[in-house]
């Protein structure tokens, strides 16, 4: 064990002692010591500690008189305080304990002193990484009960020891503090503060605002929240009708004050996540993590809990805005409110009304959007992607879908028209009456305010101008925040009076009673005909097969109830057309009819028959396209035999007349040339003999003059003789 030579008993009171006399001697301490620093280390654990106890603190400063009683002189003993108010279970935080450990390692001290182990760490992780480095730099340690070597075995057990009895002592501390903060959460008495809308008393119970208005703006927004159903749509509505938020000041010279600020993003989403609103004390939301500390992100490591893991749950312990059911309402429907696999997300001003309620039949996932152009939706199944395995679901364009259920959605909100008329009047005079008593309280607030600046004017001397002219200037602001809120009021009486006129009545009435025309009025915006179909439908199950363009869909009600639909969509192929092969066997029985590509569409059209991407009708392309696909035709060009007795292609003949294709085929629209067209593909037949092809080559040569130079005999074709009919 250690031995520490005893100093020479302490000179009486009334003699004067110097530090010579009281100089302890030590085989510890060696020249080589002496001639480098001894730091003397205070601190305390946090400010409270440093104003109360001070006797700790003269203690710790004394520490500087030992290092001299030790054998150090004045000028050679360095304190270090800057780490007062400091917890010493970090060493990360304290600048203090960072410059003892830097002047160790540049090998500058000899001696560190405290007045225990636990004031330089209460980590043993700190604490023995200052033994390591005063034993390879041969510092020594000392306390109020001796000098220690760490390079000394015994001495470095001690010093363990001594700093494990450090941290076990903090760990007890902290232990009962933290059973007594739970035994007092769990009495429903820990605060350590309250949101708006509340206020602490005296004697520690929680009671609602005593100022009236801040109560009423808390009430709004949870209605407004209710018709809204979006943190986003609640914050805009708010700034829009000038609906300031009260916060009650928690430091600074206005503690305790009523301060009006603009609604924001984090204020409202903690206002509808706390469960105070509803009366209930919670404890235990968002605990801090222990990882939290090894973080350099200020947040990470505090996440909020889940309701079944709060530590403390006490229904009806304070006074409550909402009920506990309004509020479990409003969780799900925020968590509504994010997109995901089971969640449908916020309406979007996109053109898709079916986005976030569209369900693959197939695999049971959310349909996601794209648009390929602005106003062209289309909805996708994603499920290949995401598992890596071959397609199987599939998607489907927004048009049909989206009309389809728009239709069911009206049907089911006609026989309720007369009862939305009357509830939407109550809605409109209700929100313009609540906005107009929050006005009324905002004028008498500005009253109140102007008659507390005039009365402290009047209170004050008048040859005290320096004060006098500071109150002055508080009645001016005053005056001109009151005209600046009634200015405001008049403008919002004059754009929505509390109470409706009779047009007003009659065309709300009006455009309840025809919902149609207000489902597709330009006014009405796709978030707001989405906000309805919510309101409506749970969910729509699409099945959508590759080889169809039938396809099944069910509209799962709000209620329970299920309703089965089939439409058609367009399809990229005809060979995605379910009944594509009684087409093709339909388009080659009237072929072999004789019947022209026209004639042929025209039937097809008839008979219920429609292309793939087009939502029309066939056409005399498309009926070419068909046909070749089955190879009843080619390129008719390539057919020679289509050609009767002295008959040409049109480019053909042009290059015997040795002119232009445009020019004859000019000419044939003119009557000049006999021409007809090839059934399907519409291409050009000439007919000219020797003679015609002699009095085309003269009228080329005339068509150097203008048309003033052609003569009446060489535009007239001879007569054409009959034909035989050809199949």
């Amino acid at each position: 064990m250690m031995t520490v030579e005893s100093p020479r008993p302490a000179a009486r009171p009334s003699e004067p002692t110097s530090p010579a006399k009281l100089r302890l001697t030590s085989s510890k301490i060696r020249d080589a010591q002496l001639d480098k620093l001894a730091i003397v280390y205070v601190r305390q654990s946090s400010p409270q500690q440093v104003l109360e106890n001070r006797e700790s603190t003269a203690r710790q400063y004394a520490l500087a008189d030992y290092a001299q009683v030790l054998g150090w002189p004045g000028e050679r003993v360095i304190v270090i305080d800057e780490d007062q108010g400091q917890s010493g279970t970090r060493a990360e935080n304290r600048l203090g304990y960072q410059r003892l450990l830097a002047e160790v390692t540049l090998d500058h001290v000899g001696i560190v002193l405290g007045l225990e182990m636990s004031r330089l760490a209460r980590s043993s992780k700190d604490w023995h990484h200052l033994l390591e480095l005063c034993a390879i730099f041969g510092a020594l340690l000392a306390d109020q009960d001796g000098v220690y070597d760490p390079g000394d075995p015994n001495d470095r057990m001690l010093l363990g020891l001594k700093g494990t009895m450090s941290e076990v002592e903090l760990h007890t501390m902290r232990n009962r503090l933290d059973r007594g903060r739970m035994n007092k959460a769990q009495r429903g008495e820990m605060f350590h503060g309250v949101p708006m809308g509340y206020v602490i008393l005296p004697h520690g119970e929680i009671a609602f605002d005593p100022d009236e208005q801040a109560r009423s703006v808390i009430q709004i927004v949870f209605d407004k929240f209710d018709e809204i159903g979006t943190i986003y749509g609640l914050m805009h509505d708010l700034v829009r009708n000038r609906v300031a938020l009260p916060v009650r000041l928690r430091s600074g010279a206005k503690k305790g004050e009523l301060d009006w600020r603009r609604p924001s993003l984090p204020t409202l989403c903690q206002l509808l996540h706390h469960p105070i609103y509803t009366g209930a004390y919670v404890y235990g939301r968002r605990p801090c993590d222990p990882k939290a500390r090894y973080s350099t992100h200020r947040n990470r490591g505090r996440k909020w809990k889940p309701m079944a893991e709060w530590k403390v749950l006490i229904h009806d312990r304070l006074p409550a805005y909402i009920t506990w059911e309004r509020y479990l309402k409003n969780q799900e429907r925020l968590r509504q409110n994010l997109r995901g696999q089971t969640t449908p997300g916020t309406p979007g001003r996109g053109a898709s009304l079916l986005s976030g309620l569209l369900v693959c039949g197939s695999c049971g996932r959310r349909m996601a959007v794209g648009y390929r152009t602005r106003h062209e939706p289309h909805y996708t199944c994603n499920g290949h992607l995401l598992n890596a395995h071959e397609q199987t679901c599939y998607g489907l364009k927004a048009t049909e879908i989206d009309q389809l259920v728009s239709q069911q959605a009206l049907r089911a909100l006609e026989p309720a028209a007369l009862e939305l008329s009357m509830k939407a009047l109550d809605d409109v005079e209700r929100e313009r009456a609540r906005l107009d008593k929050n006005w009324q309280q905002s004028l008498k607030r500005a009253r109140y305010e102007i008659d507390l600046a005039e009365r402290r004017y009047r209170a004050v001397d008048p040859e005290h101008r320096l004060v006098a002219a500071t109150l002055e200037k508080g009645w001016n602001d005053a005056l001109q925040k009151a005209r600046q809120v009634q200015e405001d009021y008049d403008r919002f009486l004059r754009e929505s009076p509390p109470r409706l006129t009779d047009q007003e009545r009659a065309t709300i009435e009006a455009l309840a009673n025809d919902i149609p025309a207000l489902w597709q009025a330009p006014a009405t915006s796709n978030a707001e005909r989405k906000q309805v179909l919510r309101c409506l439908i749970d969910r729509v199950v699409v099945q959508v097969r590759c080889d169809s363009e039938h396809v099944a869909a069910t509209i799962h009600w709000k209620g329970g109830y299920e309703s089965h639909h089939e439409f058609i969509r367009p399809v990229k192929t005809y060979a995605q057309l379910r009944d594509f092969e009684s087409l093709m066997a339909r388009i080659v029985e009237l072929r072999q009819a004789s019947h022209s590509a026209a004639q042929i569409a025209a039937t097809l059209n008839q008979e219920g028959f429609r292309p793939p991407k087009q939502p029309g009708s066939f056409t005399k392309p498309m009926i070419y396209q068909l046909l070749k696909r089955r190879r009843l035709i080619g390129n008719e060009r390539s057919y020679d035999e289509l050609l009767g007795k002295d008959e040409w292609w049109l480019t053909d003949l042009s290059r015997e007349v040795q002119m232009s294709c445009d020019k004859l085929r000019d000419w044939t629209v003119r009557g000049w040339v006999h021409c007809r067209k090839t059934p399907l593909q519409g291409y050009r037949v000439l007919w000219a003999d020797a003679d015609e092809v002699k009095r085309l080559k003269k009228l080329l040569a005339q068509s150097r003059r203008g048309m003033q130079g052609y003569t009446q005999d060489l535009t007239n074709p001879k007569p054409r003789p009959k034909q035989p009919k050809r199949r």
